[in-house]
């Protein structure tokens, strides 16, 4: 019964073992999260984890999911769903349902499960609409971490207990219902599953943490160099997967291109934009009462150098040489350490790429439509191997990328403010009524600085009136050298949705898609459009001259257009089009 659909085994407290690696408790639903999870338990099971074995222990770390019938009695119980409708502030909300009591038969199956299961645990959400592919909901709602690692079983339960009724109770909070209006989802449609899982790690001088985590998608419209669409792309980071999810911090690569490094600038540019702090869940004693403890996440931040001293660099590791401004790969020499995976990627110590190549291919063929994984794996020491590959989720991406038709002659059409045939991203926005460039005429690389500032009040504006914008510069947006472009930061550009890199005859330079401003570029969805002026293609400036600035200086201006612009950009073939008011 290769690849098909696993139903969790309904969790019996009198029988349950540790080895019943997928349970559910409760009736209903176990939500979308724990749906994908099943769908390729039989694939990880049958066809992936025996061809890995006993180099790489391949599977779905411990996991039980509440069901939707224990949501809708705990909120008829303790009368919360007139509470919720109230709309009271988060906190006020959060706080009325750690108030109430959760089913008493699910407290017994929490309780029990919790007898044989020990290691640090994630209780996270897995809604009836979360992670669909017509709406994603990611990150909608909330995550609790526990150390789990009371010594008193009635303690460890309530703290599950205080978990679960957080996640229950984010369902209700503003951001889920700003959400949920916004792709028009009604709340009565909306019911929550939790999931509990065991979390991949080791421990390790007080914290706990896998060697990498990582998110891989089987499709990418934002590749470098010679990568494809279709080749998809792979993140990969030290301790916790948050510092991928929130913070936007990973090691990038294709799957068909494991050897290529990000297209940094310098070696230099590469130790000052790779990861260099970890997230790991804080193991406090278990008779300590504080860090940690209560309701806060128990999860730090820490530095490469706690990392090393606990012996996890070795195999992700190499070593900056300041002698001859190189990176030299692993960590026998001094310096500052740089995560780019090398021993892995590179010197192929683990299989891990073609792991995940066949992960991605077969769960885009058991969900039917690209997917997004998220994993996390331990290893050995003093050798790699072996190591354990633990599939945390498996969502549908299809939503992200809808099928764009742009053709070359669309690109050279009168009505085109821009066009391209090196564009990135995928999708239409036809929203957007301002536009903020560099004026050619009098652009010197020199003015960056300035520039910089200019740039930075508009985006101010601009984002307090909640408009987004195209940005038209010239060279590399966010440049760390002055005569290759503007040395802005992301932070100072973040309301633009579509960004643009021309060149002029004096600044023709390899335009960026370098690593950490790059990086801010994918994960805000943002189109980008490459333009060179020796294209076919290119930027109508005599139009935008034409049109009333709202803001100008000699360097900078912003115009507001009577209607908006139209951009279209297919991820497929690489063409982009932004269209002019008609």
């Amino acid at each position: 019964m290769t690849g098909e659909t696993r139903v969790p085994t309904r969790f019996d407290r009198t029988s349950f073992s540790a080895r019943d690696s997928f349970t559910s408790m409760g009736g209903g639903s176990i939500g979308a999260k724990a749906r994908g999870l099943a769908a390729v338990a039989g694939l990880l099971e049958h066809e992936i984890a025996a061809s890995y074995e006993p180099a790489i222990q391949v599977g779905i770390p411990v996991l039980t999911v509440v069901a939707t019938e224990h949501f809708e009695r705990f909120l008829h119980q303790n009368d919360l769903l007139d509470v919720a409708a109230s709309s009271p502030a988060d906190e006020e909300l959060a706080a009325e349902f750690r108030g109430a009591a959760l089913p008493a038969d699910l407290i017994a199956d929490l309780r029990a499960w919790l007898d044989q299961v020990h290691a640090p645990l994630a209780v996270r959400s897995s809604s009836q609409l979360e992670d669909a592919v017509s709406e994603p909901f990611a990150g909608v709602y909330l995550t609790r971490m526990l150390a789990n690692n009371e010594r008193d079983l009635g303690e460890r339960t309530e703290r599950l207990a205080s978990a679960i009724k957080d996640v229950y109770a984010s369902t209700f909070f503003r951001k889920a219902k700003a959400y949920r209006r916004a792709v028009r989802q009604s709340e009565r449609d909306e019911k929550m599953a939790v999931i509990i899982q065991e979390v991949v790690g080791t421990a390790r001088h007080g914290r706990y943490y896998p060697h990498l985590s990582g998110v891989a998608r089987s499709c990418n419209f934002y590749p470098v160099g010679l990568a494809r669409p279709e080749d998809g792309v792979v993140e990969l980071a030290l301790g916790l997967g948050k510092i991928i999810v929130e913070d936007a911090v990973a090691w990038p690569y294709s799957p068909a291109h494991p050897h290529a490094n990000p297209p940094y600038s310098t070696p230099t540019d590469l130790v000052n934009q790779t990861q260099t702090t970890f997230w790991a869940i804080e193991i406090p004693r278990p008779d300590d009462t504080g860090g940690g403890r209560g309701h806060a996440i128990p999860v730090k931040r820490y530095g490469l150098a706690d990392a090393e001293a606990d012996g996890t660099l070795a195999f992700i590791a190499s070593t900056y040489s300041a002698n001859d401004d190189r990176i030299v790969a692993g960590i026998s020499g001094k310096g500052p350490r740089v995560l780019d995976f090398a021993p892995i990627l590179k010197a192929q110590r683990i299989p891990l790429n073609r792991l995940l190549v066949e992960l991605l291919d077969g769960c885009s063929r058991a969900l039917g439509t690209s997917v997004e994984i998220e994993f996390a794996m331990t290893l050995s020491d003093p050798d790699p191997l072996p190591a354990r590959f633990g599939l945390l989720q498996v969502r549908p991406m299809l939503v992200a990328y809808p099928e764009v038709e742009v053709r070359m002659p669309d690109c050279r059409s009168a009505d085109v403010l821009a066009g391209s045939d090196c564009a990135l991203g995928n999708g239409v926005i036809d929203s957007i009524r301002d536009v903020v460039y560099l004026r050619p005429c009098a652009f010197d690389p020199h003015d960056g600085a300035s520039i910089a500032r200019t740039l930075e009040l508009i985006n101010q504006s601009l984002v307090a009136a909640d408009r987004r914008y195209v940005l038209i510069g010239f060279g590399r947006w966010g440049s760390t050298d002055p005569s290759a472009g503007i040395p802005v930061d992301f932070g100072q550009i973040s309301g633009a949705q579509v960004i643009v890199e021309s060149t002029l005859p004096d600044v023709n330079i390899l335009l960026s898609q370098g690593s950490h401003f790059f990086h801010n570029i994918v994960s805000r969805r943002a189109l980008y459009f490459s333009v060179s002026h020796l294209s076919q293609y290119g930027v109508d400036w005599r139009w935008l001259e034409a049109q009333v600035p709202v803001t100008e200086t000699a360097l900078v201006r912003h115009v507001h257009l009577r209607a908006p612009l139209e951009v279209r950009v297919d991820g497929r073939t690489r063409l982009g089009v932004i269209v002019k008011p008609r």
